[in-house]
């Protein structure tokens, strides 16, 4: 739930529902609703909401209008349309933003009373959910992250699990069945104004801006009662409640014996098999996610025979790697050609022609920002390639600019070394970053 501390009293709260969750599994909690609109939850709702600086909905109201309008009061009256059920959400205005592949990918941002709403009401299910979740789901779990599911994939190859399936589902967050997912939701929640709350923003229109400027609602997921928008805040928690489904019923099969080990990010998913159980494995997650109302997208689902073959998985390339030093090979994973293309295509951003008005402190500021983090996620495994390929980019990129900005003639080597790109303007060096990751392998 971001990187805003929990006030106390939610803490508290949260911690009483998770251990009433977690002590009896059969529980079903029938008075929750009072706990989404009281004053600490909603104040904190708001301010991770106000932290993740998301852009405006339908009804352009902006964070910066509810502090000019009073932050307290604009609270007060949301919790009060809450309390008297006379609350209703907007619809949802769909953006779309860049897929690596060229594709777009649907968003949809709720208003902000509305991302308030839906992050109280996470604030309160996610510790109850929490207790329910299964080992294999990594994603949007407090204390795990998609380095966790990496370390798993890798420990499982290393244990001898080299067939994979590399599934890929079409549309998973658009393919959530409604009414499933609210059974998910009532097996553990009885309070009829909370499922009436999550339904609403289920079946909340979505609203985009056609070519004429006129505002088109669509009403698709009312009407054929599938789907969760990508952008809102309880999206997350839904589409884990539903993974649940299929790895519950992968595991009651005893297909985790029979086939393969599950490991899922969000709709990543991949299964680690023993010797010859692939093709099988790959059958029957035909056959259960069909029973799930989910599709696998044939054409990028694939078995993968390791140490021959490689596979993708959370941005990571799975095969045979070589110890620099030796040449000896070893099963491992590194960056994706895919992730270092962005991580290039991101340097070339903050040094484009048009960046040339800024001053070169606030350049290099932005490619650390962008290196750095580049290189916190990707440094587990064989980096140092990547690393090199990447730092060498961003040394011509960077001179590059600073040629064009000063109209410096030819590639700039001389008048801007790399002891100047490093020691005097501090621009970060990846070859040397891995050495104070303890968790990497150079």
């Amino acid at each position: 739930m971001g990187n805003l501390a929990i006030p106390e009293s939610v803490q508290k709260l949260r911690t009483a529902l998770h251990a009433k969750a977690k002590a009896e599994p059969g529980f079903r909690f029938y008075a929750l609703y009072d706990k989404m609109h009281r004053q600490d939850v909603l104040a904190h709702a708001y301010a991770l909401c106000r932290a993740n600086k998301g852009a405006a909905g339908v009804d352009g109201q902006t964070f910066e209008d509810i502090e000019v309008y009073g932050r307290e009061q604009w609270l007060g009256e949301l919790a009060q349309s809450l309390r008297k059920q006379t609350y209703r959400p907007k619809p949802v205005r769909r953006v779309y933003i860049p897929k690596p592949n060229g594709k777009q990918r649907p968003l949809g941002i709720p208003c902000v009373a509305d991302r308030t709403c839906m992050t109280a009401a996470v604030l309160v299910l996610e510790s109850i959910f929490e207790a329910d979740l299964p080992p294999e789901q990594y994603a949007y779990r407090p204390g795990r992250n998609a380095h966790d599911a990496i370390k798993e994939v890798t420990r499982l190859i290393r244990t001898g699990r080299l067939e994979i399936v590399d599934a890929d589902l079409t549309d998973y967050f658009g393919s959530l069945s409604h009414p499933d997912l609210l059974k998910s939701v009532a097996r553990r929640v009885v309070d009829r104004r909370v499922l009436h709350l999550i339904k609403m923003w289920l079946e909340a229109p979505v609203q985009e801006t056609d070519a004429g400027g006129r505002p088109p609602v669509s009403t698709d997921s009312r009407d054929q009662r599938r789907g969760v928008p990508q952008g809102s805040p309880i999206s997350p928690l839904l589409a884990n409640l539903y993974m649940r489904r299929f790895v519950l019923a992968w595991r009651q099969r005893g297909w985790d014996e029979r086939f393969g080990k599950v490991v899922t990010y969000a709709d990543d998913l991949v299964i680690c098999c023993l010797p010859d159980r692939a093709e099988g494995a790959l059958v029957a997650l035909r056959h259960l996610m069909t029973a799930l109302k989910l599709s696998v997208n044939e054409d990028k689902t694939h078995v993968c025979q390791l140490p021959g073959e490689t596979f993708d998985f959370l941005g990571n390339t799975f095969g045979q790697q070589y110890w620099i030093r030796t040449g000896r090979p070893y099963l491992g994973l590194r960056p994706s050609r895919k992730s270092v293309q962005r991580a290039i295509a991101a340097v070339r951003e903050v040094t484009a022609r048009r960046m040339l008005l800024l001053d070169a402190a606030t350049v290099v500021e932005r490619l650390n920002r962008t290196l750095t983090g580049w290189a916190n996620y990707f440094s587990l495994g064989s980096v140092s390639k990547a690393y090199r390929a990447l730092d060498h980019y961003t040394t011509e990129r960077l001179r590059r600019w600073l040629c064009g900005k000063h109209k410096v003639r030819g590639r700039g080597t001389a008048r801007y070394p790399d002891s100047y790109l490093y020691d005097h303007l501090g621009l970060v060096r990846l070859p040397h970053r891995p050495r104070n990751l303890p968790w990497a392998t150079a």
